[in-house]
Protein backbone atom coordinates (compact mmCIF):
# COMPACT_ATOMS: atom_id res chain seq x y z
CA UNK A 1 0.00 0.00 0.00
CA UNK A 2 1.58 3.60 -0.74
CA UNK A 3 1.40 5.87 1.83
CA UNK A 4 -0.45 8.99 1.53
CA UNK A 5 2.05 12.16 1.62
CA UNK A 6 0.91 15.55 2.99
CA UNK A 7 0.04 18.05 0.09
CA UNK A 8 1.67 21.60 0.85
CA UNK A 9 2.36 24.16 -1.91
CA UNK A 10 1.29 21.50 -5.00
CA UNK A 11 3.73 19.28 -4.03
CA UNK A 12 3.44 15.48 -2.02
CA UNK A 13 5.59 15.56 1.00
CA UNK A 14 6.10 13.20 3.80
CA UNK A 15 5.10 14.62 7.32
CA UNK A 16 8.28 15.75 9.39
CA UNK A 17 10.43 12.38 10.11
CA UNK A 18 8.54 10.75 8.21
CA UNK A 19 5.96 9.74 10.75
CA UNK A 20 2.64 7.80 9.96
CA UNK A 21 -0.15 6.56 11.30
CA UNK A 22 -2.94 4.04 10.25
CA UNK A 23 -6.71 4.20 9.53
CA UNK A 24 -8.51 0.88 9.82
CA UNK A 25 -11.66 -0.30 7.46
CA UNK A 26 -14.01 -0.41 9.82
CA UNK A 27 -16.07 -3.96 8.54
CA UNK A 28 -12.63 -6.01 8.20
CA UNK A 29 -10.57 -4.40 10.93
CA UNK A 30 -7.31 -4.43 7.44
CA UNK A 31 -4.96 -1.21 7.14
CA UNK A 32 -7.20 1.04 4.62
CA UNK A 33 -5.12 4.04 4.29
CA UNK A 34 -1.40 4.97 5.56
CA UNK A 35 -0.85 8.57 5.86
CA UNK A 36 1.42 11.20 6.58
CA UNK A 37 1.69 12.24 10.55
CA UNK A 38 1.79 16.06 10.46
CA UNK A 39 4.37 18.11 13.13
CA UNK A 40 3.88 21.28 14.51
CA UNK A 41 6.55 22.54 11.76
CA UNK A 42 4.39 20.53 8.85
CA UNK A 43 1.03 22.67 9.70
CA UNK A 44 3.26 25.69 9.78
CA UNK A 45 4.67 25.54 6.72
CA UNK A 46 1.18 24.35 5.32
CA UNK A 47 -0.16 27.88 6.36
CA UNK A 48 2.99 29.44 4.71
CA UNK A 49 2.62 28.34 1.41
CA UNK A 50 -1.05 29.32 1.53
CA UNK A 51 -0.30 33.00 2.80
CA UNK A 52 2.32 33.12 -0.09
CA UNK A 53 0.14 31.93 -2.64
CA UNK A 54 -2.94 34.32 -1.27
CA UNK A 55 -1.98 37.64 -3.03
CA UNK A 56 -1.69 36.44 -6.57
CA UNK A 57 -4.72 34.22 -6.17
CA UNK A 58 -6.49 37.36 -4.74
CA UNK A 59 -5.76 39.44 -7.62
CA UNK A 60 -6.80 36.70 -10.03
CA UNK A 61 -10.08 38.43 -11.76
CA UNK A 62 -13.24 36.57 -10.88
CA UNK A 63 -14.25 35.36 -14.41
CA UNK A 64 -10.74 32.86 -14.58
CA UNK A 65 -11.43 31.70 -11.16
CA UNK A 66 -14.83 31.29 -12.34
CA UNK A 67 -12.92 29.17 -15.52
CA UNK A 68 -10.87 26.88 -12.71
CA UNK A 69 -13.65 25.76 -10.32
CA UNK A 70 -15.91 24.79 -13.23
CA UNK A 71 -12.25 22.60 -14.30
CA UNK A 72 -12.10 21.26 -10.39
CA UNK A 73 -15.61 20.28 -10.45
CA UNK A 74 -14.69 17.95 -13.52
CA UNK A 75 -12.23 17.11 -11.96
CA UNK A 76 -13.41 15.82 -9.20
CA UNK A 77 -16.43 13.45 -10.98
CA UNK A 78 -13.61 12.35 -13.42
CA UNK A 79 -11.81 10.81 -9.79
CA UNK A 80 -15.28 9.47 -8.72
CA UNK A 81 -14.44 5.96 -9.03
CA UNK A 82 -11.33 6.39 -6.50
CA UNK A 83 -13.31 8.47 -4.14
CA UNK A 84 -16.02 5.74 -4.02
CA UNK A 85 -13.46 3.32 -3.22
CA UNK A 86 -11.62 5.38 -0.72
CA UNK A 87 -14.70 5.88 1.34
CA UNK A 88 -15.89 2.16 1.53
CA UNK A 89 -12.81 1.10 2.67
CA UNK A 90 -12.19 4.27 5.06
CA UNK A 91 -15.36 4.92 6.60
CA UNK A 92 -17.77 2.04 5.44
CA UNK A 93 -20.11 3.58 3.03
CA UNK A 94 -22.55 2.44 0.17
CA UNK A 95 -21.82 2.93 -2.75
CA UNK A 96 -24.79 5.01 -2.91
CA UNK A 97 -23.90 7.29 -0.13
CA UNK A 98 -20.23 7.15 -2.18
CA UNK A 99 -21.85 8.35 -5.12
CA UNK A 100 -24.25 11.23 -4.13
CA UNK A 101 -21.00 12.78 -2.26
CA UNK A 102 -19.52 13.04 -5.12
CA UNK A 103 -22.45 14.53 -7.46
CA UNK A 104 -23.03 16.94 -4.94
CA UNK A 105 -19.75 18.07 -3.95
CA UNK A 106 -19.52 18.64 -7.91
CA UNK A 107 -22.57 20.64 -8.22
CA UNK A 108 -20.65 22.99 -4.65
CA UNK A 109 -18.19 23.34 -7.45
CA UNK A 110 -19.87 25.02 -9.98
CA UNK A 111 -22.56 26.72 -7.44
CA UNK A 112 -18.70 28.44 -6.07
CA UNK A 113 -18.00 29.16 -9.64
CA UNK A 114 -20.89 31.34 -9.83
CA UNK A 115 -20.35 32.74 -6.65
CA UNK A 116 -17.26 34.54 -8.25
CA UNK A 117 -19.09 37.41 -9.58
CA UNK A 118 -21.49 37.70 -7.04
CA UNK A 119 -18.93 39.44 -4.63
CA UNK A 120 -20.41 42.31 -4.54
CA UNK A 121 -19.98 45.93 -2.61
CA UNK A 122 -22.58 48.88 -2.51
CA UNK A 123 -22.32 52.76 -2.89
CA UNK A 124 -23.43 54.01 0.78
CA UNK A 125 -24.97 57.56 0.95
CA UNK A 126 -22.31 59.82 3.13
CA UNK A 127 -22.78 63.31 4.82
CA UNK A 128 -20.29 64.79 3.95
CA UNK A 129 -20.68 66.79 0.79
CA UNK A 130 -18.47 65.04 -2.34
CA UNK A 131 -17.27 62.61 -0.43
CA UNK A 132 -18.39 58.85 -1.86
CA UNK A 133 -18.26 55.95 0.12
CA UNK A 134 -18.28 52.34 -0.56
CA UNK A 135 -19.05 48.99 1.41
CA UNK A 136 -16.40 46.65 -0.57
CA UNK A 137 -15.89 43.04 0.14
CA UNK A 138 -12.23 41.48 -0.38
CA UNK A 139 -10.76 38.19 0.13
CA UNK A 140 -10.11 37.39 3.62
CA UNK A 141 -6.55 35.80 3.53
CA UNK A 142 -5.75 31.96 4.63
CA UNK A 143 -9.03 29.96 5.16
CA UNK A 144 -8.35 26.88 7.52
CA UNK A 145 -10.73 24.41 6.97
CA UNK A 146 -11.31 20.82 9.49
CA UNK A 147 -14.50 18.60 7.85
CA UNK A 148 -16.06 15.46 9.25
CA UNK A 149 -15.53 11.85 7.68
CA UNK A 150 -19.30 10.83 7.54
CA UNK A 151 -20.05 13.14 4.50
CA UNK A 152 -16.64 13.82 3.42
CA UNK A 153 -16.88 14.55 0.08
CA UNK A 154 -19.49 16.57 0.55
CA UNK A 155 -18.27 18.31 3.45
CA UNK A 156 -14.88 18.50 2.61
CA UNK A 157 -15.80 20.88 -0.85
CA UNK A 158 -17.87 22.88 1.36
CA UNK A 159 -15.34 24.03 3.02
CA UNK A 160 -13.35 25.06 0.46
CA UNK A 161 -15.14 26.22 -2.02
CA UNK A 162 -16.69 29.08 -1.19
CA UNK A 163 -13.14 30.22 0.29
CA UNK A 164 -11.49 29.81 -3.00
CA UNK A 165 -14.46 31.69 -5.08
CA UNK A 166 -13.82 34.44 -2.86
CA UNK A 167 -10.10 34.47 -3.43
CA UNK A 168 -8.85 33.16 -0.41
CA UNK A 169 -6.59 30.63 -0.18
CA UNK A 170 -6.81 26.89 1.90
CA UNK A 171 -5.38 24.69 4.35
CA UNK A 172 -7.73 21.68 4.97
CA UNK A 173 -6.65 19.53 8.11
CA UNK A 174 -8.10 16.25 6.38
CA UNK A 175 -10.47 14.06 9.05
CA UNK A 176 -8.08 10.89 10.78
CA UNK A 177 -10.91 8.90 9.96
CA UNK A 178 -10.98 9.30 6.24
CA UNK A 179 -7.57 11.00 5.06
CA UNK A 180 -7.58 9.42 1.87
CA UNK A 181 -10.92 10.78 0.31
CA UNK A 182 -10.18 14.19 1.79
CA UNK A 183 -6.84 13.71 0.14
CA UNK A 184 -8.42 13.26 -2.82
CA UNK A 185 -10.76 15.79 -2.73
CA UNK A 186 -8.20 18.59 -2.67
CA UNK A 187 -5.94 16.66 -5.86
CA UNK A 188 -8.44 17.19 -7.55
CA UNK A 189 -9.43 20.15 -7.41
CA UNK A 190 -5.39 21.18 -7.70
CA UNK A 191 -5.57 19.93 -10.85
CA UNK A 192 -7.78 21.72 -12.56
CA UNK A 193 -5.02 24.80 -12.84
CA UNK A 194 -5.04 26.16 -9.42
CA UNK A 195 -1.40 28.20 -8.58
CA UNK A 196 0.72 26.41 -6.31
CA UNK A 197 -0.18 26.73 -2.75
CA UNK A 198 -3.64 27.75 -3.15
CA UNK A 199 -4.54 24.78 -1.52
CA UNK A 200 -3.21 22.44 0.71
CA UNK A 201 -4.04 19.31 2.66
CA UNK A 202 -2.67 18.14 6.11
CA UNK A 203 -3.14 14.83 7.67
CA UNK A 204 -2.10 13.53 11.23
CA UNK A 205 -2.20 11.18 13.53
CA UNK A 206 -5.50 10.97 16.26
CA UNK A 207 -3.24 12.22 18.94
CA UNK A 208 -1.78 15.28 17.58
CA UNK A 209 -5.08 16.35 16.58
CA UNK A 210 -5.37 19.13 19.47
CA UNK A 211 -1.72 20.66 19.42
CA UNK A 212 -1.74 20.73 15.65
CA UNK A 213 -5.68 23.14 15.21
CA UNK A 214 -3.95 24.95 18.25
CA UNK A 215 -1.36 26.02 15.96
CA UNK A 216 -2.79 26.25 12.79
CA UNK A 217 -5.54 28.30 14.38
CA UNK A 218 -3.07 30.92 15.97
CA UNK A 219 -0.73 31.13 13.00
CA UNK A 220 -1.03 34.78 11.58
CA UNK A 221 -1.96 34.12 8.37
CA UNK A 222 -4.94 32.57 8.80
CA UNK A 223 -7.54 34.69 8.94
CA UNK A 224 -10.90 32.60 9.11
CA UNK A 225 -11.90 29.36 10.77
CA UNK A 226 -14.86 26.94 9.18
CA UNK A 227 -15.14 23.74 11.20
CA UNK A 228 -17.80 20.92 10.82
CA UNK A 229 -18.02 18.12 13.01
CA UNK A 230 -19.22 17.39 16.93
CA UNK A 231 -20.32 20.08 19.78
CA UNK A 232 -17.69 18.95 21.95
CA UNK A 233 -14.92 19.62 19.00
CA UNK A 234 -16.80 22.89 17.85
CA UNK A 235 -16.74 24.44 21.06
CA UNK A 236 -12.47 23.80 21.34
CA UNK A 237 -12.43 25.57 18.28
CA UNK A 238 -14.80 28.51 19.24
CA UNK A 239 -12.73 28.87 21.85
CA UNK A 240 -9.60 28.82 20.39
CA UNK A 241 -10.65 31.45 17.48
CA UNK A 242 -12.11 33.89 19.79
CA UNK A 243 -8.59 33.54 22.42
CA UNK A 244 -6.80 34.24 18.65
CA UNK A 245 -9.58 37.63 17.45
CA UNK A 246 -10.56 34.76 14.25
CA UNK A 247 -13.93 34.43 13.16
CA UNK A 248 -15.53 31.24 12.62
CA UNK A 249 -18.28 29.28 10.98
CA UNK A 250 -19.29 26.58 12.85
CA UNK A 251 -21.85 23.61 11.79
CA UNK A 252 -21.93 21.06 14.50
CA UNK A 253 -24.32 18.50 15.92
CA UNK A 254 -27.98 17.78 15.40
CA UNK A 255 -30.70 15.76 16.42
CA UNK A 256 -33.52 16.68 14.66
CA UNK A 257 -37.28 16.57 15.38
CA UNK A 258 -39.87 15.21 12.65
CA UNK A 259 -43.04 16.46 13.35
CA UNK A 260 -46.64 14.35 12.24
CA UNK A 261 -49.26 16.41 12.83
CA UNK A 262 -52.93 14.67 12.74
CA UNK A 263 -53.33 15.14 9.60
CA UNK A 264 -50.16 14.55 7.81
CA UNK A 265 -50.14 11.93 4.82
CA UNK A 266 -48.66 8.67 6.28
CA UNK A 267 -47.35 7.10 3.89
CA UNK A 268 -45.38 10.65 2.45
CA UNK A 269 -44.32 10.93 6.23
CA UNK A 270 -43.22 7.16 6.86
CA UNK A 271 -41.03 7.61 3.06
CA UNK A 272 -39.50 10.75 4.55
CA UNK A 273 -38.42 9.54 7.91
CA UNK A 274 -37.12 6.50 6.68
CA UNK A 275 -34.36 7.87 5.01
CA UNK A 276 -33.85 10.58 7.19
CA UNK A 277 -33.11 8.49 10.05
CA UNK A 278 -31.36 6.14 8.16
CA UNK A 279 -29.56 7.04 4.88
CA UNK A 280 -25.62 6.38 5.45
CA UNK A 281 -26.39 4.39 8.72
CA UNK A 282 -27.90 7.83 10.68
CA UNK A 283 -24.55 9.57 10.34
CA UNK A 284 -25.78 12.67 9.10
CA UNK A 285 -26.05 15.77 11.36
CA UNK A 286 -29.53 16.65 9.61
CA UNK A 287 -30.47 12.59 10.45
CA UNK A 288 -33.83 12.44 11.96
CA UNK A 289 -33.54 11.65 15.62
CA UNK A 290 -36.84 12.08 17.38
CA UNK A 291 -40.46 11.68 15.61
CA UNK A 292 -42.90 13.55 17.60
CA UNK A 293 -46.41 12.27 16.13
CA UNK A 294 -49.51 13.32 17.51
CA UNK A 295 -51.87 10.38 19.49
CA UNK A 296 -54.67 10.58 16.97
CA UNK A 297 -52.21 9.17 14.22
CA UNK A 298 -49.65 7.60 16.23
CA UNK A 299 -50.59 4.35 15.93
CA UNK A 300 -51.37 4.10 12.70
CA UNK A 301 -47.81 5.95 11.72
CA UNK A 302 -46.14 3.48 14.04
CA UNK A 303 -47.59 0.52 12.21
CA UNK A 304 -46.41 1.99 8.57
CA UNK A 305 -43.23 3.18 9.80
CA UNK A 306 -42.59 -0.39 11.05
CA UNK A 307 -43.07 -1.98 7.98
CA UNK A 308 -40.06 0.93 6.58
CA UNK A 309 -37.47 -0.10 9.89
CA UNK A 310 -37.33 -3.54 9.10
CA UNK A 311 -37.05 -3.55 5.49
CA UNK A 312 -34.02 -1.74 6.31
CA UNK A 313 -31.08 -4.24 6.52
CA UNK A 314 -27.45 -3.59 6.91
CA UNK A 315 -24.48 -5.07 5.29
CA UNK A 316 -21.13 -5.38 4.12
CA UNK A 317 -20.76 -2.10 2.01
CA UNK A 318 -17.78 -3.96 -0.07
CA UNK A 319 -20.70 -6.59 -1.24
CA UNK A 320 -23.45 -3.82 -1.92
CA UNK A 321 -26.36 -6.05 -1.18
CA UNK A 322 -28.24 -4.10 1.29
CA UNK A 323 -29.63 -1.02 1.93
CA UNK A 324 -27.11 -0.14 5.05
CA UNK A 325 -23.83 -0.41 5.15
CA UNK A 326 -21.37 -0.41 8.09
CA UNK A 327 -20.88 2.93 10.86
CA UNK A 328 -17.90 4.21 11.37
CA UNK A 329 -16.16 2.19 14.01
CA UNK A 330 -16.90 0.09 16.80
CA UNK A 331 -16.83 2.73 19.31
CA UNK A 332 -20.13 3.84 17.30
CA UNK A 333 -21.77 0.81 16.96
CA UNK A 334 -21.14 0.06 20.67
CA UNK A 335 -22.93 3.58 21.34
CA UNK A 336 -26.21 2.61 19.43
CA UNK A 337 -26.55 -1.13 21.34
CA UNK A 338 -26.01 1.06 24.53
CA UNK A 339 -28.65 3.47 23.55
CA UNK A 340 -31.42 0.71 22.84
CA UNK A 341 -30.64 -0.89 25.47
CA UNK A 342 -31.06 1.76 28.02
CA UNK A 343 -34.10 2.90 25.99
CA UNK A 344 -35.83 -1.03 26.33
CA UNK A 345 -34.96 -1.28 29.97
CA UNK A 346 -36.87 1.39 30.41
CA UNK A 347 -39.71 0.36 28.62
CA UNK A 348 -39.51 1.86 25.09
CA UNK A 349 -40.66 -1.00 22.57
CA UNK A 350 -37.52 -1.89 20.09
CA UNK A 351 -39.09 -1.89 16.53
CA UNK A 352 -36.23 -3.64 13.90
CA UNK A 353 -32.56 -3.68 15.09
CA UNK A 354 -30.00 -6.75 15.22
CA UNK A 355 -26.89 -7.11 13.81
CA UNK A 356 -23.25 -7.81 14.27
CA UNK A 357 -19.72 -5.71 14.62
CA UNK A 358 -20.48 -2.30 12.94
CA UNK A 359 -23.29 -3.46 10.77
CA UNK A 360 -26.38 -2.45 12.44
CA UNK A 361 -29.80 -2.49 10.88
CA UNK A 362 -31.89 0.15 11.33
CA UNK A 363 -33.65 0.38 14.39
CA UNK A 364 -36.71 2.45 16.16
CA UNK A 365 -37.65 2.99 19.84
CA UNK A 366 -41.84 3.64 20.38
CA UNK A 367 -42.20 5.53 23.47
CA UNK A 368 -39.30 6.95 24.46
CA UNK A 369 -39.55 9.35 27.01
CA UNK A 370 -37.19 11.79 28.54
CA UNK A 371 -35.80 9.46 31.50
CA UNK A 372 -34.27 7.17 28.63
CA UNK A 373 -30.65 8.57 27.16
CA UNK A 374 -31.85 8.61 23.73
CA UNK A 375 -34.92 11.34 24.44
CA UNK A 376 -31.48 13.58 24.81
CA UNK A 377 -28.81 12.33 23.39
CA UNK A 378 -27.19 12.67 19.80
CA UNK A 379 -26.90 9.02 18.19
CA UNK A 380 -25.77 9.43 15.16
CA UNK A 381 -26.48 6.01 14.11
CA UNK A 382 -29.22 3.84 12.27
CA UNK A 383 -31.48 4.25 15.47
CA UNK A 384 -34.61 6.76 15.70
CA UNK A 385 -37.01 7.54 18.89
CA UNK A 386 -40.62 7.78 18.85
CA UNK A 387 -41.97 10.21 20.71
CA UNK A 388 -46.23 10.15 21.29
CA UNK A 389 -47.70 13.94 21.51
CA UNK A 390 -51.04 15.30 22.61
CA UNK A 391 -51.21 18.65 20.99
CA UNK A 392 -49.37 20.68 18.48
CA UNK A 393 -48.07 22.62 21.58
CA UNK A 394 -46.62 20.05 23.56
CA UNK A 395 -44.91 18.47 19.92
CA UNK A 396 -43.45 22.06 19.91
CA UNK A 397 -42.23 22.31 23.43
CA UNK A 398 -40.55 18.58 22.49
CA UNK A 399 -38.82 19.39 19.37
CA UNK A 400 -37.25 22.89 20.87
CA UNK A 401 -36.15 20.88 24.28
CA UNK A 402 -33.25 19.60 22.72
CA UNK A 403 -29.90 22.18 22.53
CA UNK A 404 -29.90 20.94 19.24
CA UNK A 405 -31.29 23.57 16.53
CA UNK A 406 -30.22 22.50 12.83
CA UNK A 407 -32.79 20.69 11.19
CA UNK A 408 -36.26 19.91 11.64
CA UNK A 409 -39.22 18.73 9.80
CA UNK A 410 -42.98 19.11 10.05
CA UNK A 411 -45.64 16.88 8.11
CA UNK A 412 -49.32 18.11 7.72
CA UNK A 413 -51.63 18.38 4.89
CA UNK A 414 -52.65 21.48 6.17
CA UNK A 415 -49.50 23.44 4.50
CA UNK A 416 -50.61 27.15 5.90
CA UNK A 417 -51.00 24.86 9.73
CA UNK A 418 -47.53 23.08 8.98
CA UNK A 419 -46.16 26.09 8.17
CA UNK A 420 -47.04 28.07 11.05
CA UNK A 421 -45.77 25.05 13.62
CA UNK A 422 -42.29 25.09 11.71
CA UNK A 423 -41.93 28.81 12.43
CA UNK A 424 -41.96 28.18 15.94
CA UNK A 425 -39.37 25.59 16.08
CA UNK A 426 -35.80 26.76 17.01
CA UNK A 427 -33.31 25.32 13.99
CA UNK A 428 -31.94 27.00 11.32
CA UNK A 429 -33.41 24.74 8.55
CA UNK A 430 -36.81 23.47 8.43
CA UNK A 431 -38.99 21.87 6.07
CA UNK A 432 -42.47 21.11 5.75
CA UNK A 433 -43.36 18.22 4.07
CA UNK A 434 -39.69 17.32 3.20
CA UNK A 435 -37.26 15.16 4.92
CA UNK A 436 -34.79 16.43 7.45
CA UNK A 437 -31.90 15.13 5.46
CA UNK A 438 -31.99 18.05 2.47
CA UNK A 439 -28.94 20.16 1.31
CA UNK A 440 -28.72 22.38 -1.94
CA UNK A 441 -25.46 24.16 -2.47
CA UNK A 442 -26.83 27.53 -3.02
CA UNK A 443 -28.91 27.36 0.49
CA UNK A 444 -27.89 29.10 3.82
CA UNK A 445 -26.64 25.75 5.76
CA UNK A 446 -26.32 25.92 8.89
CA UNK A 447 -27.96 25.84 12.29
CA UNK A 448 -28.73 27.37 16.01
CA UNK A 449 -28.10 26.72 19.61
CA UNK A 450 -25.74 24.25 19.79
CA UNK A 451 -25.53 23.18 16.48
CA UNK A 452 -23.41 25.98 15.90
CA UNK A 453 -23.46 29.86 13.89
CA UNK A 454 -22.38 31.01 10.75
CA UNK A 455 -23.89 29.89 7.50
CA UNK A 456 -22.47 27.69 4.40
CA UNK A 457 -23.87 28.43 0.88
CA UNK A 458 -24.58 31.00 -2.01
CA UNK A 459 -23.91 34.64 -1.35
CA UNK A 460 -24.83 33.87 2.89
CA UNK A 461 -21.08 31.98 2.37
CA UNK A 462 -19.36 35.19 1.04
CA UNK A 463 -20.12 37.42 3.63
CA UNK A 464 -18.31 34.02 5.87
CA UNK A 465 -15.27 34.30 3.91
CA UNK A 466 -14.76 37.85 3.20
CA UNK A 467 -13.64 41.51 4.80
CA UNK A 468 -16.64 43.76 4.67
CA UNK A 469 -14.27 47.39 4.26
CA UNK A 470 -15.37 50.94 4.15
CA UNK A 471 -13.59 52.68 1.72
CA UNK A 472 -14.28 56.38 0.30
CA UNK A 473 -13.25 59.14 -2.02
CA UNK A 474 -13.34 62.93 -2.06
CA UNK A 475 -14.14 65.59 -4.91
CA UNK A 476 -13.65 68.84 -3.49
CA UNK A 477 -12.54 70.39 -0.76
CA UNK A 478 -12.78 69.41 3.20
CA UNK A 479 -13.01 71.65 5.63
CA UNK A 480 -12.02 70.57 9.20
CA UNK A 481 -12.54 71.95 12.67
CA UNK A 482 -8.63 72.49 13.30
Amino acid sequence: MDSLNLFIDGEHVPAEDSREFERANPVSGEVATRAAAASKADAIRAVDAAAAAFPEWAAVAPGQRRKLLIKASEALAARGDDIVAAMKAEIGATEAWARFNVMLAADMLLEAASLTTQIKGEIVPSNRPGSTAYAVRQPAGVVLAMAPWNAPVILGVRSIATPLACGNTVVMKTSELCPRTHALILEAVSEAGLPKGVVNAISNAPEDAPELVETLIAHPAVRRVNFTGSTRVGRIVAELSARHLKPSLLELGGKAPFIVLDDADIPAAVAAAGFGAYMNQGQICMSTERIIVMDEIADAFVAAFAEKVESLTAGDPREGKAPLGSLVNMGAADRIRDLIEDAVQKGARLIGGGGSGTILNAAALDGVTPQMRLYSEESFGPVSSIIRVGSVDEAVRVANESEFGLSAAVFGRDQARAMAVARRIESGICHVNGPTVHDEAQMPFGGVKDSGYGRFGGTWGVAEFTELRWMTTQDGDLHYPI
